[in-house]
């Protein structure tokens, strides 16, 4: 059984959202939009509905020698206060929100720019790892999850046979 998730089109998915993303007046706009055609019984608007979330970009690195998988996450611009980490039988869920406002005074103008986005993102991880388990950390925009890869009790035992 694989550990993760593979999305086989989330690599095209996002070039093809930043092309529409860069057409729409700089990239703060919410254009995400889902690109595959339509299915039957899929209504032809429904197949490029919104997105409710963004999928943050994300690196999986195991470490046999250390029993560890590491996911590090780009999160740029969002505090690790806007981070939440909630942990599902079987997966593990990542999610943060931006809000930021600026406003500046120049000249008799007043400038305001306004950024929302929402982030999130569920991996698989093995049965049986607990909470406490579960380290993260966040650095300049990167938030850093590792967890066991196996725990001892899924760990593959041998028997003698008799």
């Amino acid at each position: 059984m694989s550990v993760f998730y593979y999305e086989p089109f989330a690599d095209f998915e996002r070039l093809v959202n930043d092309g529409f993303r860069s057409h729409s007046g700089g990239g703060s706009g919410n254009t995400n939009f889902h690109t595959h055609r339509p299915v039957e019984g899929d209504d032809s608007v429904q197949a490029f509905r919104p997105r409710q979330a963004h999928l943050p970009v994300m690196d999986l690195h195991e470490n046999t020698g250390s029993n560890t998988v590491t996911a590090t996450f780009e999160l740029p611009g969002i505090k690790k206060e806007d981070v939440h980490i909630e942990t599902l039988p079987g997966r593990l869920r990542i999610s943060a929100e931006s809000k930021m406002s600026e406003e500046h005074q120049k000249g008799g103008h007043v400038i305001r720019e306004r950024r929302f986005g929402k982030y999130a993102r569920t991996l698989q991880i093995p049965q049986g790892i607990r909470a406490s388990q579960i380290k993260a950390s966040m650095e300049n925009g990167v938030l850093t999850v590792t967890f066991p890869k196996t725990t001892s009790e899924l760990a593959p035992k041998s028997i003698t046979i008799a």
